[in-house]
């Protein structure tokens, strides 16, 4: 028939198939889960969902990732199996899960045929649309039909990644929306905010993320040329090299005329301050907090975005970033469909972006819109912790 036709098809490209290489330490005793991230990108709510299941359920976790993720108590990483049957079979044989939970829609047909030989519970989560595993797509007729339905429950993240996997044959999908990331709000000192805050005062602030020396002239650039518009505007400026603190400073000094205060020198940013450079980037929580605007730096000009742009948006600033995003590529895509943040071009186009924020109303939209996106996710979360819970009580 034609589906076991595309499924012997797909098992004879098999020699072709990488993974399954690690060697597999002893499985812990007791309840165990396999969480499968496609790639690192996808990992991060996955790693929250973890802390959830071992805080919630106390199982092991089994998290499976072509690159190594950050590691808790009862979290082990293995990269994936390669997905031929005899690898699914030694697998799933050795790990034996209690539930397997998939992200955003990679499929594999022999673990998800092995699965459901064993009747053991699939779910599919943050799913966008349905592909074969990079490495073994190709014309498998009736393939991914027959995958799909190995999967209980597929849980997309909007309705158009719905569709997609009803078009592809799902059974049972959900418009669920994203999972819940770990928090990026990172912490600070009140004390030394309220007192940065104070010497502020009323001026607008705008912040330059971990700038490469590649997009230190284009920073310096839109801030003369929002000083146009508002003689008051202070920057903070921090460089991706620590270490050229002093010769910025200097060069802004005499190129532009401008008070520059530096940390390391204990020197703070009084009112005639211009730009102010903290001396590491260790206090990022400090100024996301002061600055109603973060440009993120290396997305214009650099190797790409260095810092995870969730960090300003869980702390009330708008985000203004370039083409190249680095490995957030997908963050920054989620920030824009939700009208989140302000993509721009060239180095001109950070000047206009950064004038227009410095109206209050425009800036405080973007950091609302973003904020909502940092904090959205609890309740799938919730929801998919829920699921594991039945399946772990026998009622699913």
């Amino acid at each position: 028939m034609v589906l076991s036709l595309g499924r012997t098809l797909y098992n004879l490209t098999a020699r072709r198939a990488g993974g399954g290489d690690d060697a597999r330490p002893a499985r812990p005793p007791g309840d165990l889960i396999w969480l499968h991230a496609a790639e690192v990108g996808c990992s991060r709510g996955l790693r929250q969902l973890a802390l959830r299941l071992v805080e919630e359920l106390g199982v092991t976790i089994l998290l499976t990732c072509p690159d190594e993720v950050p590691l808790t108590a009862n979290m082990l990483h293995q990269h994936p199996p390669a997905d031929t049957p005899a690898e699914a079979r030694a697998f799933l044989s050795h790990w034996a899960p209690a539930l397997v939970i998939m992200a955003e829609g990679e499929l594999r047909p022999a673990v998800l045929h092995e699965a459901e030989q064993r009747k053991l519970a699939v779910i599919m989560v943050d799913a966008r649309a349905p592909y074969l595993m990079q490495g073994r797509e190709g014309w498998y007729p009736g393939l991914i039909r027959t995958a799909l339905r190995s999967i209980k429950q597929v849980l997309a993240v909007d309705e158009a990644a719905a569709r997609a996997f009803r078009r592809a044959g799902a059974g049972e999908v959900a418009v669920a929306g994203r999972m819940e990331e770990p928090s990026a709000a990172l912490s600070y000192h009140e004390p030394e905010r309220a007192m940065l805050a104070g010497l502020m005062a009323t001026r607008p602030v705008w912040l330059a993320v971990d700038v490469p020396a590649a997009e230190e002239a284009a920073v310096i650039a839109a801030h003369r040329s929002a000083l146009r518009l508002a003689h008051r505007l202070l920057l903070i400026l921090v460089p991706q090299d620590a270490g050229r603190a002093a010769e910025l400073a200097a060069g802004m000094e005499a190129a532009e005329g401008w008070t520059v205060a530096q940390r390391a020198l204990d020197q703070e940013p009084d009112t005639e301050t211009e730009v102010y450079i903290p001396d590491s980037d260790a206090e990022y929580g400090l100024w996301y907090r002061l600055a109603p605007v973060s440009y993120m730096g290396g997305s214009l000009l650099g190797e790409g975005c260095a810092r995870n742009p969730m960090e300003p948006a869980a702390l009330g600033s708008a985000i203004v970033y370039g083409p190249r995003p680095g490995g957030y590529g997908s963050v920054f895509g989620r920030l824009g469909a939700a009208q989140a943040a302000r993509a721009v071009g060239s180095a001109g186009d950070l000047g206009d972006a950064l004038s227009d924020l410095l109206a209050p109303d425009r800036a405080a939209r973007l950091a609302q819109a973003a904020w909502t996106l940092a904090s959205d996710g609890v309740e799938v979360t919730d929801r998919v912790v829920d699921f594991a819970r039945d399946v772990l009580d026998g009622r699913s």
